[in-house]
This record gives C-alpha cells, structure tokens and sequence, in this order.
C-alpha cells in the first residue's frame, strides 16, 4: 500500500513584488528553509522572488504557511507535484540574491513587469487554441533542450540556451511577431512575465498573451490538451510527463525517446537525450571517449543529482 511518508512535495512559485532589502530576506528564507530540512533553490532580488523547494508534505505546508503570513508573498500560487522520497531532487538548499529572478539580460528597472501582456487562464488559453488558432502566433518562451521533449502543437519554439538570449532572438525574428497576437507560455509563468513585457515594451506586436501558471496549470486542466510530451523541470527528475506522446529521439541512435541524461565525465556534463540501451551501453556517458575517461579514473565523476540544477537560476 501507498503511504504519505513515500512521497516529498515539490513546489514552483514566484512573485513580482517590491523588495527594499532582499539580502535580509534571503537570510529569513535560508533560516526558515534549514529548519524545515528543505531543499532546492530561491532567487531574491529588488524585484521579487522565484524557487522551487522539495521536502515532506509537512515541511512543505509549514513552510508555505510562513510564507503567507509575510506581506511581500501572501496569496503566492504555489503549483504543487509529489515525487517518490526516495529521489534526491536537489543537491541542497540555495537561497541567492541577483538583479533579475529569471536572467533575460536586461535590466528589471528598463524592462518591467508593469508592461506585462495579458493573462489567459488555462481554460481561456485552451479555447483560443481550440477556435482561433489561425489568428495568433504561438510562442514558446523556454530553452530548446526544455521544448524538446515538450510543447504545445504548432509552437514557435527558439533555438536558445538560455534565457538571456531571448530579447536576441525576437530582435532577429521580428518579423514573425510584427503586428500579430501573440500567446506566449512557459514552465510556471515566471519567465513569460518579461518576455511579454519585452514585446509590450519594444511595441512588436499587436496583442499579447501570456498562459497564467504556466504548462503545470493547463496540464492539471488538460492532460490531454495541446499540449504533448513532457513539462521539463529543473531538479533531478527532468521532466514529467503529461501525456503518452514522445516527441524527440536518442542523440546516439535515434530511437524515439525523450529521457535527458548527464554524462558521467563531470568535465563534460553534457545534458542530452538518451535511450536505455544507449545509456548502458556508454555506461552513462555521451561518447566513447568520455566513456573511457571515467573507465581510467582521469575525470572526476558528476554526483546522482544533476549540475543543471545547480544552474537553474540561469534559465
């Protein structure tokens, strides 16, 4: 039988809000954080907050409780997920202070939330896929190693690393969002609070649109909607899956896949996709030389939970 004490809770949340000292906070939410035993990554800066903490049913709650009697963040919209207890989501509990809470590159005072586009509830964004898909264009704001294993049918989806490289990518494409309606998403929401603002802001388009809360609440909604494959997430599950579609292939072999890995050579960490058998047979590396890197004991070996996440305030 299923108990509770075999799940842990994970938790995505973030808030636009004026923060006059967010070192002291930052002190606050790490106190908070240890006592609790959580862990995972919070990003503080004059401009508010986004994390994404793991811990137990309880912790989790607590913490969340806390969090709420604090004016800065009452009536955060914390999207929930259970994982297994016995996983080991992050490596530790980070709470940072930086200029930006999601890294556009661009500076929060220029490019503001107050600009932000339009918000669409999951069911509104769902009917304007379902009735009017001919009259916008459908943006995906994510990295493409995130939209390779997951997105909505007939997306725009950028060939970016990161997402500093997005105010680049729409200044070399405008001419795909130039007077035209524009409905954006993204993981949670976060992200697409300043990619609209940037679109708003520069005056490219004619309207924008951005999903509220993100893949996670239009996939509680609409498991089965339009959106296909897997939501990506940063912490060592890497992805979840929403439906049965699969939408990339192994980077060894191309059988249908869409299963990220790390290679095992910590000197190379690459982040790809790879099947079972493709797994074992490199033995948890990307190639055949960093295979036999790690077989001689010339490389240091990454650690079970992935360096992505490590970097996740990056995205």
């Amino acid at each position: 039988s299923i108990t509770m004490d075999m799940y842990v809770k994970i938790i995505l949340f973030y808030r636009y809000v004026e923060l006059e000292d967010p070192e002291s906070m930052r002190s606050l939410l790490m106190d908070l954080g240890k006592q609790l035993g959580l862990k995972g990554r919070i990003i503080l800066g004059h401009e508010g907050i986004n994390g994404t903490l793991c811990g137990t049913v309880e912790a989790i709650d607590a913490y969340c409780k806390a969090s709420e009697a604090m004016p800065e963040f009452a009536g955060i919209d914390y999207k929930t997920s259970e994982a297994r207890s016995d996983g080991d989501y992050f490596p530790r509990l980070r709470v940072v202070v930086k200029e930006e809470i999601v890294n556009m590159g661009v500076n929060p005072r220029e490019i503001t939330v107050k600009d932000t586009g339009v918000h669409l509830t999951p069911e509104q964004f769902h009917q304007e896929l379902m009735h009017n898909r001919d009259s916008f264009v459908l943006l995906d704001t994510r990295n493409d190693y995130e939209s390779a294993v997951g997105r909505f049918t007939d997306a725009i989806t950028p060939a970016i690393k990161t997402f500093r490289e997005y105010p680049a990518y729409i200044e070399e494409n405008k001419e795909l969002f130039e007077g035209k309606k524009v409905l954006m998403y993204c993981t949670g929401g976060v992200r697409c609070e300043r990619a609209s603002a940037y679109l708003v802001a520069k005056g490219i388009t004619k309207e924008v649109y951005q999903l509220e809360g993100g893949i996670h609440r239009y996939a509680e909604q609409f498991p089965d909607g339009f959106f296909r494959g897997k939501n990506y997430v940063f912490d060592d599950r890497g992805a979840v899956r929403i439906n049965a579609d699969v939408l990339s292939n192994c980077a060894m072999c191309a059988e249908s896949c869409d299963t990220y890995t790390n290679c095992m050579n910590a000197s190379c960490n690459k982040h790809f996709i790879c099947c079972v058998s493709c797994k074992q047979k490199l033995e948890q590396t990307c190639s055949e030389s960093c295979k036999q890197l790690v077989r001689d004991g010339l490389v240091p070996v990454r650690p079970s939970v992935r360096y992505i996440v490590e970097t996740a305030c990056e995205i």
